[in-house]
């Protein structure tokens, strides 16, 4: 089974965490676009959705869900997003769409995370896949800095030779080099960093289900 396959598998199954009648957080990337393909199917039980980026919201829309600003919405029953590293317990990296501060606020405000990927995303330690920090610009070398300094190397995001411009208008440092044993830990210290807008450590707002595409079905973590 392609990859491909896997992620149009997890995103089908991740149907069934949407509750009929609630506004459903939707979250970016090549596997939620997928659930969001999958979600036309059941569009008209739910009033719409809060969204986590401008690409996520230009897709539902174009399935014709109606898409709610998260201020207009005090609390949303389930998050359903993607991960590029999701560890044993439920810690996750993302941010390798560039939405990872959209994505932490809509997670905040959901009751439960629903994380759907493929098995190549469970790791022992988080880590391997370069943390995506979003920051602001003028901080950028103090940051990177400031990250070497415990081992890490932090390179600058680019699209087409310039610096990636997030939803946000601001950066990303991609953060490779570390392995990250306590995943809370190490968020609460980074969030602390002047410039940091967001790290890309979902630990406080770590997934409480995990719908893993594998070559012989889906497989359910709770976490």
């Amino acid at each position: 089974m392609t990859q491909d396959e896997l992620k149009a598998l997890v995103g089908q199954a991740a149907l069934q965490y949407v509750v009929p009648g609630e506004i459903v957080g939707v979250g970016t990337g090549s596997t939620v676009n997928k659930f969001i393909e999958a979600l036309a199917s059941i569009k008209d039980r739910i009033p719409g959705a809060v969204s986590s980026s401008v690409a996520s919201t230009e897709k539902l829309r174009a399935i014709g869900v109606r898409v709610f600003d998260s201020n207009e919405v005090e609390s949303l029953s389930v998050y359903i997003d993607g991960a590029d590293e999701i560890d044993h317990r439920g810690f996750m990296i993302k941010g390798g769409g560039a939405a990872l501060t959209r994505e932490k606020i809509v997670a905040a405000q959901s009751r439960r995370f629903v994380c759907i990927a493929d098995e190549s995303k469970l790791v022992d330690a988080l880590g391997k896949f370069p943390v995506p920090v979003e920051v602001i610009p003028m901080a950028a070398q103090r940051i990177a800095r400031q990250f070497a300094a415990m081992g890490g190397s932090a390179k600058l995001r680019l699209k087409d030779g310039a610096p990636l411009v997030t939803d946000n208008g601001q950066q990303i440092l991609d953060v490779g080099g570390l392995s990250i044993r306590d995943p809370l830990a190490f968020e609460n210290d980074v969030n602390q960093w002047p410039g940091v807008v967001t790290v890309g450590v979902f630990a406080h707002q770590k997934a409480a289900v995990c719908l893993l595409g594998t070559a012989s079905g889906v497989k359910t973590l709770v976490f």
